[in-house]
């Protein structure tokens, strides 16, 4: 249908659509308006904020590593408003842990009223250190041929992980051993130990006895006996070859030499040095009659420093048969002072020193290695426990007193009993009397003999009497000797 407008129908819609034009025109133009002034409201606001935000940079980098446990040292910042410095409102927030990896942020803030200004520095605390593998034994193993190693065992550590002994990896070549392990960070370490075939190792020749080993003139030399071991073959003492020989009719020195070879060709020499002497205790010079041999037993104990103390004021040597006990100090004092330090035992075990004559001799030769370490001087004076009379050793070795006795002359020692029991061990440690230490001294000595008193250094009411023996005895005209090896022995009957 087509419809046809007259003339004021169409000046009325002409019209209509100029107002419309001109409507849109100025909405156009009052939304171009409002942008205009929002644009200027945001300029005139970043500017306000540029010029009104306080300025914060950070020195150094923001982004740092370090490495674990290391120090933290802030790299620092600084903030200004209005060209003044104002970095003394700066306020910092975190806090980093060098000792645990991880990630790690510092924040710095600025504020100037409602504007704040924040800067975050980013630390990461890092491990790059390996774990270690110490490896037990030698890096370069030596085998005996056909030997199959046996791990010697080994440690991994971390410095940040701590132990990793049961993370490394072994992997076993022919001739080589590879460990490997990794720790939390990836970190990796590796360690080879080399398998050498081959036996480097001389055979050892263990003598029994002493050396040097002393004999007297006329008596009769017996080899105490040797063993040889080799670490690839084991026992070889039927290898050892033995030579030299001993004239117990001459006086003088003698040697006899050991000699073993292993199957590799590596060989042992060693001998025992053997002193011929003259008759026993032929030189009585100090068997003195009227002597006082002053003779402390058991230490070094609690009153060791008070005798000496007593016997330096009185000008008075003694012998002092020690043991494993004491400080080693106490008897360096005894020796520096000018007593004699004898050898009593170390352990004063009896089940364990009268076990065998084995078992004797190991004690003893602990407690003279001792008194060698601390004096420089190998001493051959001995005492037996409980003495060359006692009867307990018959509970753990029979008829061991009568072969100990013989034995420690041959191999050169000289054993001291005593012939004035001073009871400080006995009946007088009940009471722990003074005066009954003093009363059975004084009674016991005798101007006929060398009088050889059994007193102990461990008892305090033993050191109380020491002046007064020593006092009584100058008062008589006795004379105050250590024990040497020129003493005529003063010894027991043997009971067992």
């Amino acid at each position: 249908m087509i419809y046809m407008y007259d003339k004021e129908q169409l000046e009325f819609i002409k019209e209509l659509e100029i107002k419309n034009a001109l409507y849109k025109s100025q909405k156009k133009k009052k939304r171009l308006l409002l942008w205009t002034i929002i644009l200027i409201l945001i300029l005139i606001g970043s500017i306000a904020y540029f010029v009104f935000l306080p300025n914060l940079q950070l020195k150094g980098e923001k982004n740092i590593t370090l490495e674990y446990s290391s120090s933290y040292k802030e790299p620092g910042y600084q903030a200004y408003l209005y060209g003044k410095n104002i970095t003394n409102q700066v306020k910092t927030k975190g806090k980093i842990n060098t000792k645990r990896i991880g990630s790690y942020k510092i924040e710095y803030t600025i504020t100037n009223g409602i504007l704040v200004n924040k800067m975050v520095r980013k630390i990461m605390v890092v491990d790059t250190k390996k774990p270690n593998i110490i490896l037990k034994g030698k890096e370069d193993t030596y085998l005996c041929p056909n030997q199959k190693y046996k791990e010697e065992g080994f440690e991994a550590k971390d410095e940040y992980d701590g132990i990793l002994t049961d993370k490394v990896q072994i992997i076993k070549k022919e001739n080589e051993i590879i460990y490997t392990v990794s720790d939390s960070s990836k970190n990796k370490v590796e360690q080879k130990r080399k398998l050498i075939t081959k036996d480097i190792e001389k055979p050892t020749i263990t003598l029994a006895g002493t050396s040097p080993f002393y004999l007297y003139r006329g008596s009769t030399y017996q080899e105490p006996g040797y063993q040889a071991y080799d670490n690839c073959e084991g026992d070889i003492t039927n290898k050892v070859t033995v030579s030299g020989s001993v004239d117990t009719s001459q006086i003088g020195s003698y040697a006899i030499k050991y000699i073993v070879k292993d199957a590799a060709g590596n060989q042992t020499e060693t001998q025992r040095d053997i002193v011929v002497r003259s008759e026993r205790n032929a030189n009585n010079s100090a068997d003195v009659k009227g002597s006082i041999y002053l003779t402390f037993d058991d230490g070094p104990g609690g009153a060791t420093k008070e005798i000496l103390d007593i016997l330096k004021e009185e000008g008075v040597s003694a012998t002092f048969f020690v043991t494993g006990n004491g400080a080693d100090d106490l008897i360096k004092r005894e020796f520096d002072e000018g007593h004699t330090v004898a050898l009593h035992t170390y352990t004063h075990d009896y089940a364990k020193v009268y076990a065998s004559i084995y078992d004797y001799f190991s004690d003893l030769n602990k407690i003279r290695d001792r008194v060698e370490r601390i004096t420089g001087h190998r001493s051959n004076i001995i005492r037996f426990p409980g003495g060359s009379s006692n009867t307990v050793s018959k509970h753990y070795n029979l008829g061991i007193m009568s072969k100990l006795t013989k034995d420690v002359l041959n191999r050169g020692y000289h054993y001291f009993d005593w012939n004035v029991d001073s009871g400080d061990a006995g009946e007088c440690a009940a009471s722990g009397s003074t005066k009954c230490v003093y009363e059975n001294v004084i009674k016991g000595l005798s101007k006929n003999k060398a009088n050889v008193v059994l007193l102990h250094d461990v008892k305090s009411y033993t050191a109380a009497a020491l002046k007064d023996i020593i006092r009584y005895g100058k008062e008589h005209g006795y004379t105050f000797l250590p024990i040497t090896e020129d003493t005529k022995m003063v010894t027991h009957s043997v009971h067992n």
